[in-house]
């Protein structure tokens, strides 16, 4: 059996930075990667690219060997697989590959290149530091000091590993062991590598810098209150250099995440899993179509609103064919031999008589959606050769036009006999991926779901201390009290330009509770009674913009079930004092008394209970 494989993948490496101006355009030439990670494969023949994961081992549509087992069989592809596995392990037995602690010594210039930057880094967090001590420092959007001070520091300490990796990526030989096997994708990361060679970086323990674990500060080593990056976690030596001992403790914290994570997260998605495939078992595709339960239910009308297997999808963004390929294939196996090429306004009519033509309109069980996208393809392709030849004019000057369209038309042009073949193909394959009858697309859709959630599980242990990467997908399947709340953007105000406004409809919407605009709230003992007295901050409830006082107070008190105060309990005395009196038995007062003042505090006086906090953010105008 001649295998006649057509492919184009772009590798890990792949980068498109060449170009070239035509005036005032500039093109990307794809094909130009200086990293030689474009892949192009025709008729079996390796054009141009170096083959790696992404075109031989990540299993995704546009792998070597999934196009191989869909245009062909799987004989071929294991004929394929088998043949590239006894060549690399023969070319690995006879060169060789190791990695040693050569690959990973830093020169003297990238030594010295990280020491300044870490000195420069240092300085600017100190400046921080003092302006945060003084109380100068600007704060961020729905942050409080302490928490705009994080965020600013741990930004600048991961720029410095992030400079620090680059530097040291550059620098590099490409013969370099722990590089190729990044590029490649079998093992490591370009951050594993500029932390075996320049600097490890931040530490995050639950996605934030090292917490005290003494009074006041992480360990004893460092002066109490101190917030400087050494004292918080940050590793500014590499693997090779070693680490101290401060930072060899900081570093286990995180790594001790990873550990724990994984172990307890997998317990999490496997149970997950399990829920997902317990409700969704029983769900197929019935004769008609239709996706039913063992009680024969309709779930849905018709599976997926177009009938399509999703396992059998080609395209990226989950369409029925990838055309690009395809039309690759076609123009590789049927070439010219001399015949005509059709204009692009023939192309346009052609493709219209095929989509009009059997097979292809909605009553032939051609979807609406699969046509349009048929057309958008052809329309592309019309205008990249329309280009091609408007660019061949402008280039060559007084040269015949025919000449040139015969050039743009070899290029990228299709012949008759070309867009026929290329239509019956898309027209069989379409048919092809049709769902059928019995399929269990409920089993299907719960292990979908499920695979990726354990990987991205299983994925956080290589990334320990560097990224915390929490994994939220059991909030979103289950059901409990405790529910992920979504972050809502409001509309623009229509006073965008005042202030005061923007205030007071903050206060109607974030959650305010008496603790925060109370003044003082205790408990006052006289000859006569005891009394539970609250006195508001007014200054702090005018900044907010915050319509509270005496007596809005009192009626939200009232609202709140839990207090079970009356009417008669509660005593207005100014607009910005009120007194409680509990009426209970003399034994239980003082008890009451207590209680109170600790619930009283956490009554929402204001704004929405689900809504903890809301942000005015000022957009910028220029944009």
């Amino acid at each position: 059996m001649r295998v006649y494989l057509n492919l184009t993948a772009k590798e890990k490496t792949y980068c498109n930075k060449l170009s070239r101006t035509n005036g005032d355009e500039e093109i990307r030439i794809e094909t130009m990667c200086p990293n030689d990670g474009f892949v192009y494969i025709r008729n079996s023949e390796l054009i141009s690219g170096q083959l790696g994961k992404a075109t031989l081992g990540n299993g995704n549509k546009d792998g070597l060997y999934s196009v191989l087992l869909r245009d062909y069989n799987s004989l071929g592809a294991s004929v394929c697989m088998n043949r590239l596995a006894k060549l690399s392990a023969r070319w690995i037995g006879n060169h060789g590959f190791s990695i040693g602690i050569d690959d990973v010594q830093p020169k003297k210039e990238l030594s010295d290149k990280k020491g300044k930057l870490i000195s420069e880094n240092y300085e600017v967090c100190n400046v921080k530091i003092n302006e945060f001590n003084e109380g100068k420092l600007k704060l961020k959007p729905g942050c409080d000091s302490a928490q705009t001070l994080e965020a600013v520091i741990t930004d600048i300490l991961n720029r410095i590993r992030e400079d620090a990796g680059k530097e040291c990526m550059k620098g590099l030989p490409w013969r370099n062991s722990p590089l190729i096997m990044s590029q490649c994708g079998s093992k490591g990361s370009p951050i594993n590598i500029s932390q075996m060679v320049a600097c490890v970086g931040q530490q995050s323990v639950g996605g934030h810098r090292a917490p005290n674990g003494f009074i006041d500060r992480s360990l004893p080593h460092f002066p109490r209150q101190s917030k400087s990056p050494a004292a918080k976690g940050f590793v500014a030596n590499s693997f090779y250099s070693g680490l101290t001992a401060t930072e060899f403790f900081f570093h286990t914290m995180g790594g001790r995440e990873g550990l724990v994570d994984t172990a307890v997260k997998t317990a999490d998605t496997g149970y997950m899993s399990r829920r997902l495939m317990r409700v969704l078992e029983d769900l197929f595709i019935h004769y008609d179509n239709t996706v039913r339960n063992a009680s024969r239910g309709i779930v849905q009308f018709l599976y997926g609103d177009d009938g399509m297997d999703r396992v059998e999808m080609e395209g990226n963004s989950g369409d029925p064919l990838n055309f690009g390929r395809l039309l690759l294939n076609v123009e590789a196996t049927c070439p010219a031999r001399g015949n005509k090429y059709l204009s692009p306004q023939e192309i346009s009519e052609m493709v219209e008589k095929q989509v009009a033509g059997y097979g292809m309109n909605p009553d032939k069980t051609c979807s609406e959606a699969f046509i349009n996208s048929l057309r958008k393809f052809f329309e592309s392709h019309r205008d990249k050769l329309e280009r091609k030849i408007k660019l061949l004019e402008d280039f060559s000057g007084d040269r015949k036009s025919e000449i040139l369209e015969e050039v743009a038309h070899k290029i990228s042009g299709l012949t008759e006999r070309q867009l026929e073949v290329f239509m019956e193909t898309c027209i069989s394959r379409y048919h092809l991926k049709k769902i059928e009858a019995g399929t269990a697309v409920g089993a299907i859709g719960a292990q979908s779901i499920g695979e990726p959630g354990t990987q991205m599980t299983l994925k956080t242990f290589p990334f320990a201390g560097v990224a915390s990467m929490s994994i939220l997908i059991h909030r979103f399947i289950g059901s409990n009290d405790n529910r992920y709340i979504p972050t809502y953007f409001l509309p623009e105000l229509d006073c965008d330009d005042n202030e005061n406004s923007a205030r007071a409809v903050k206060g109607r919407i974030e959650k305010t509770v008496l603790g925060q605009v109370a003044k003082s709230l205790e408990i006052v003992m006289t000859s006569r009674k005891a009394a539970i007295v609250i006195v508001l901050d007014m200054e702090t409830i005018q900044d907010a913009n915050l319509c509270i006082n005496a007596d809005t107070v009192k009626e939200s008190i009232l609202q709140t079930p839990r207090l079970k105060l009356k009417q008669q309990n509660i005593t207005v005395l100014d607009v910005r004092k009120l007194e409680i009196v509990p009426s209970v038995v003399k034994s239980k007062f003082h008890f009451e008394l207590n209680s109170l003042k600790k619930v009283l505090p956490m009554v929402i006086v204001k704004g929405i209970k689900t809504v903890e906090r809301a942000v005015i953010a000022e957009k910028d105008r220029e944009k």
